[in-house]
């Protein structure tokens, strides 16, 4: 069968379109019919033109043309004759970078994930950056009685600052640019919001930990800026845990991450190996099947698939905006 799918392409910066494009299911491959897709910090960056080198992560070289989108899922609808972990009906939660803005889509058996604990589809087709989020949560190694701060109240970091909140941190620090983001985050769980235009990180974190810095600080925000601040708030021997992924070479003070002995983790999930999130994966949403996070609120504003250029620009000017979707 061919299959005929409206999708995404992202001809340069500020510049994506909706083309028709065909595929075959081949014998290796599982194709998908979309139910949603999320627009991602990195989309927002290739749409700026952004474009990172090629790693591992990447099956299409990033380079324009591109073929956007990653975070998604929906319903089995062919299987080819190799695959035997899949059939058609199965609910798929999106592991990998396939042009999933479009109305079908189709992947490798190890880019995909079985929706877990019958989740509801709106939020299964989230699973990827939901999951992401939740692992670095869980495993951030936050302590009863942490001080600790995320870098970033974007769609990661509010559900990361939630699950520092839930495993039992003190205080729970959220910094960023948007009065807007942070009023959620307060409401969220976050104990003390901080807007970094407006007020002096270090100085207020130094105030609540009596000059030692924070035990663990999440790098959620993606920038120069905020990594050099993550650096100067965290104590002596503190946890930095990286999520973010920054496109382009910066500037960092190495000096302190040495002469303190900074512990590193590295939680985003996605970036591991596939056995790995396979396992990790039922165990980071397993919260949301329990109903202790909520990630509905999370999102902002959602859009048609037609209007593929309309979400970008409203994603790319709207700082306020948490989780912009898109429905095909």
């Amino acid at each position: 069968m061919i299959y005929k799918t409206k999708a995404a392409v992202l001809k340069g910066p500020y510049d994506i379109d909706i083309v028709e494009r065909s595929f075959e299911c081949g014998p290796d491959d599982i194709v998908v019919k979309n139910h949603l897709c999320g627009i991602c910090g990195s989309d927002k960056n290739f749409y700026r033109g952004n474009l990172p080198k090629k790693t591992a992560e990447f099956r299409q070289t990033p380079e324009f043309p591109f073929y956007l989108g990653h975070e998604s899922g929906g319903v089995v609808v062919e299987v080819g004759e190799k695959i035997t972990d899949f059939k058609v009906g199965d609910h798929v939660i999106s592991f990998g970078w396939n042009n999933n803005f479009a109305e079908y889509f189709k992947a490798k058996n190890f880019q995909l994930q079985p929706v877990p604990y019958g989740l509801d589809l709106d939020i299964a087709a989230l699973g990827e950056p939901i999951s992401c989020a939740m692992h670095s949560g869980l495993n951030c190694g936050v302590q009863l009685g942490d001080i600790a701060v995320v870098m970033g109240a974007g769609f990661a970091g509010q559900i990361i600052a939630k699950c520092m909140q839930l495993k039992g941190a003190h205080k729970v620090v959220v910094v960023d640019l948007s009065d807007d983001k942070l009023n959620f985050a307060k409401s969220y769980g976050a104990d003390i919001v901080i807007n970094s235009k407006k007020e002096d990180v270090k100085a207020i974190i130094d105030d609540l930990t009596n000059g030692e810095g924070a035990d663990v600080v999440v790098e959620a925000a993606g920038s120069a800026e905020s990594f050099n601040t993550a650096s100067e708030i965290i104590k002596h021997n503190g946890k930095f845990v990286f999520y973010s992924w920054v496109t382009q070479p910066i500037t960092l003070n190495i000096s302190r991450w040495h002469d303190d002995g900074l512990q590193f983790i590295n939680t985003c999930l996605v970036h591991h190996t596939w056995q790995e999130r396979y396992v990790w994966t039922p165990q980071a949403l397993r919260p949301l099947a329990q109903g202790m996070v909520d990630v509905k609120p999370l999102i902002s504003k959602e859009f048609s698939l037609d209007e593929i250029k309309e979400a970008f620009e409203y994603a790319d000017k709207n700082d306020d905006a948490i989780k912009v979707v898109i429905r095909p």
